[in-house]
């Protein structure tokens, strides 16, 4: 008699499948040349197929001759090198672009984020997630960023559905079909966690260690982190234009009360000033109608806008690989 089916035989193999990592870089010239020799080790140790994705986002220092060193010499690398800074989302993306794998992991290029703990993420997705996200257990980072960070979750719950049982982060895994997704997307502002949230239906968390930064200082500063905030408020929800449309029809009414008020005053009081009670009326009326066309004229413009977003967010100048692979220039 056949022994019955167990869960684990359910599960897939790891090793079966090719597994991209995409680690954007940006003024990292001292400590990237450890973070690939890192992630080299832990999947050539643990025997499993990958390739790794390095793309410069317009560092000011020497870090695009290192990696495009490293693409040389070492197989499996590719590295990328963008116009100008467009931002890490951005150079997330073109990582997915450039990437061929079955999953694909994201990671600092710093070291915060260890590249053994690829190996959790990877059994965690193995039983069956589609995204998987890297929970830290203590996050090595500024007060101003832990603060960021809260105000990110509350927005991502509030646009993306994010469930409150669930912790997200940039180190994480995406399965191919959601990768595909988020690449197809129509979107000026690409933020890759809002779309993983989006374009998922089995997210999970696994947690992992997070360390201090050992060289440098993070790019990320308060600046950063507002404008990211904006980012996703402006690009991915209506919440600003009808909470302007909302005070716009607020002021209008005011406006035509206080328009009202100002007519029967002027029929049951005499005005010293001939004129006083007609401008006051018209101003008031006409400032009301202006503030609430403007709010809908708003919702119709960002919803145009969203429809016709460009494709290209960013623009790939030099593409260097290993000499098994081939290497070339994309302008």
């Amino acid at each position: 008699m056949a022994e019955p089916l167990r869960v684990a035989d359910l599960q897939p193999d790891p090793a079966s499948y090719l597994y991209s990592v995409v680690i954007p870089v940006y003024n990292s010239q001292d400590i990237v040349g450890e973070t690939v020799r890192r992630v080299v080790e832990v999947f050539e140790g643990a025997s499993l197929r990958y390739e790794i994705i390095l793309v410069n986002d317009g560092s000011h220092d020497h870090s695009w001759a290192v990696i495009a060193e490293l693409a040389r010499t070492t197989p499996h690398v590719v590295s990328l090198n963008l116009l100008k800074n467009y931002g890490q989302h951005h150079a997330n993306l073109a990582g997915f672009m450039e990437s061929r794998g079955d999953y694909v992991i994201t990671m600092d290029d710093d070291l915060q984020n260890p590249p053994d703990q690829a190996l959790l993420l990877i059994g965690e997705a193995m039983q069956g997630h589609d995204v998987v996200f890297g929970k830290f257990e203590q996050k090595q980072a500024a007060g101003f960023r832990r603060l960021g960070s809260k105000a990110i979750t509350l927005i991502n719950r509030r646009i993306f559905g994010q469930p409150d049982s669930l912790a997200v982060s940039n180190y994480r895994i995406l399965r191919r079909d959601v990768v595909d997704r988020i690449c197809a997307a129509r979107t000026a502002h690409p933020y890759v966690t809002g779309q993983a949230l989006q374009f998922s239906n089995n997210p999970g968390n696994v947690s992992v260690r997070h360390e201090p930064r050992p060289v440098g200082k993070s790019g990320y500063n308060l600046s950063r982190i507002l404008r990211l905030v904006l980012t996703i408020l402006f690009s991915y929800s209506s919440y600003p234009l009808r909470a302007a449309a909302v005070a716009g029809f607020g002021l209008a009414v005011l406006s035509f009360l206080l328009g009202g008020f100002y007519l029967v005053r002027g029929f049951v009081h005499q005005t010293t000033v001939p004129g006083w009670t007609t401008l006051v009326v018209l101003v008031s009326a006409f400032n009301g109608f202006i503030i609430a066309m403007l709010s809908m004229l708003g919702e119709y413009v960002v919803r145009t806008l969203n429809a016709v977003s460009a494709e290209r967010t960013f623009h790939v100048i030099e593409r260097v690989t290993s000499v098994d692979s081939g290497s070339g220039t994309e302008q």
